[in-house]
């Protein structure tokens, strides 16, 4: 490993650029006496020297940087910094070896100066051991500065990075749909097994009240209501009805029901326990409804076509699990079709059985509607609309829900043509279709660059178009005459091979008898 020349020491309060007087190599590293050095300023001030320092002119201008460096592209600050401090060579015979902390600035820096070569803290142990022992003696290393200024610049830099990657759209942030769709999910488990238990443990008391309400938080509900099922009268008709949505002939079923039950007496004690659980469940379905209603509205706002295709719980569960809009915007059809389904996927690898055919998508109306035989190629087409879906919803500015009423009409009509054989919308009749609803509707605006577009006289295109057909015809008249060569090249070879045949055919049987007479005259020789 060549010798390290130079180090770049990235800091909160700017660049610095140290020159490495004295090293020791990387078997040596590993001594306690090395390692005592690095820690005393005495000791490690005379293997390095402040060669450069550059601070930033602002907080702004280091925000900037960092934001750079963050995504391995090497600031103008940097540039200048390393242009001045460093020793210009060509490369060619000798490189100068600068140490930095990360590996893609590494490889920016190398490929802007050829003649230096540059290694990084992963890469050399020796660099990480040198820029360790910086950063614990910067704040005496670097001059012109105060006691407590590197970590009052590093806590304000480090406070404002995190704000700037943290910035979001309130209306286009797919995080809380994330959110959300996980809170219904374990919403579901917790309403389910808490109205089984009430269910099974109010039914030792009102048994008929399971047949008449299926609903769970409607049955919890009317736990609550009724108690103890002696307690009911022929005027609680319409208090149950309130809680039926107005079924007075249910409510009546219900008064009725409690009259002639078979079950068993309770306790005050068992019953305060019973419509305590109950009650837990009716406000666990009630806010279930409102999260319901609410990521339904996040969701016309973040991806209304996705949600026009799917729906909304499988749409947001495709966007939970690729973990976020843009990264199911950057996947391609073919693992947004499979997506969900990645244990089938490697089991049917491993085994070299058969691959799944989708994933999240099967809970989607379309492929439940679709015969068995189709399921696989409904499938794959339903996941490129929603590649395309979310493309749209991920890069506009001003998503609407056109793009995917059409494209769900696409879809319908897919399935028609399975059962029926009625032919499908294009395409391009299909954007086309949607374009035009946009336009007529006023709200959306298309982002178009007219610079893209290109509006020609038909002069030209005229023109184009007797070139390609004369290129066209050139190509089909050499292809044309390569195949007669061809056919006549066969037709020579045929010749030849029957005129061979004709030949020896026509040898007499003197002819025969002369060689067999010249084969044993050779043996006898």
């Amino acid at each position: 490993m060549a010798n390290v020349n130079f180090l770049l020491f990235e800091s909160a309060v700017g660049f610095s650029v140290f020159e490495v007087i004295h090293q020791a190599d990387a078997v040596g590293l590993e001594l306690p006496e090395v390692k005592e050095s690095m820690k005393s300023l005495d000791k490690f001030g005379k293997m390095v020297r402040l060669a450069s320092f550059n601070p930033w002119t602002s907080a702004a201008h280091g925000l900037e940087a960092i934001n750079l460096i963050s995504e391995g592209i090497m600031p103008d600050h940097l540039k200048n910094t390393l242009e001045l401090n460093l020793p210009q060579t060509s490369g060619k015979k000798s490189k100068i070896v600068l140490g930095v902390v990360d590996k893609r600035l590494a490889g920016e820096i190398s490929s802007t100066f050829p003649g230096v070569q540059c290694e990084s803290s992963d890469t050399s142990e020796v660099v990480a051991a040198l820029l360790r022992g910086i950063r614990v003696h910067a704040p005496k290393l670097l001059k012109g500065l105060q006691d407590g200024d590197i970590n009052r610049a590093q806590l304000g830099l480090g406070h404002a990075y995190s704000r700037a990657k943290v910035k979001f759209s309130v209306h286009k942030n797919d995080n809380h749909i994330i959110q959300g769709i996980a809170t219904l999910d374990a919403l579901d488990k917790g309403i389910n097994s808490g109205a089984m238990r009430v269910r099974e443990w109010y039914g030792w008391h009102f048994p008929e009240l399971v047949r008449i309400v299926s609903d769970n938080g409607t049955y919890a509900k009317l736990v609550v209501a009724i108690g103890n099922k002696q307690t009911l009268t022929d005027e609680s008709v319409d208090d149950l009805a309130n809680l039926l949505n107005q079924d007075q002939d249910k409510a009546e079923h219900i008064i009725q029901a409690a009259k002639v039950s078979m079950g068993q007496d309770i306790s005050d004690m068992d019953l305060a326990m019973v419509k305590d659980l109950a009650s837990n469940v009716s406000k666990m379905a009630d806010y279930r409804r409102i999260l319901a209603e609410s990521l339904d509205k996040k969701m016309g706002d973040v991806a209304p076509n996705l949600q026009v295709i799917l729906g909304t719980p499988v749409a947001a569960r495709l966007i939970s699990h690729a973990g976020s809009l843009t990264n199911l915007a950057k996947y391609p059809a073919s693992t947004l079709q499979i997506l969900g389904a990645e244990k089938a996927l490697f089991r049917a690898l491993k085994t070299k059985g058969a691959t799944p055919k989708y994933g999240l998508l099967y809970q989607s109306t379309f492929i439940g509607r679709a015969g068995p035989k189709v399921k696989g190629r409904i499938s794959r087409y339903l996941a490129n609309k929603c590649s395309i879906a979310s493309r749209i919803d991920n890069f506009s500015e001003n998503p609407t829900s056109r793009f995917g009423e059409v494209m769900r009409e696409q879809l319908e009509q897919r399935l028609e043509w399975y059962a029926k054989g009625t032919k499908p919308m294009k395409n391009s009749d299909a954007m086309e279709k949607a374009i035009k609803a946009i336009m007529e509707d006023g709200t959306g605006e298309l982002d178009i660059n007219n610079e893209m577009i290109a509006h020609p006289s038909t002069e030209p295109k005229e023109e184009k178009k007797d070139k390609k057909d004369k290129k066209k015809k050139e190509k089909a008249t050499e292809e044309r005459e390569d195949r007669k060569e061809k056919k006549d090249k066969k037709k020579d070879k045929k010749r030849k091979s029957v005129g061979e045949d004709v030949v020896m055919a026509d040898v007499t049987e003197d002819g025969e008898h002369k060689k067999k007479k010249k084969r044993k005259s050779v043996s006898a020789e």
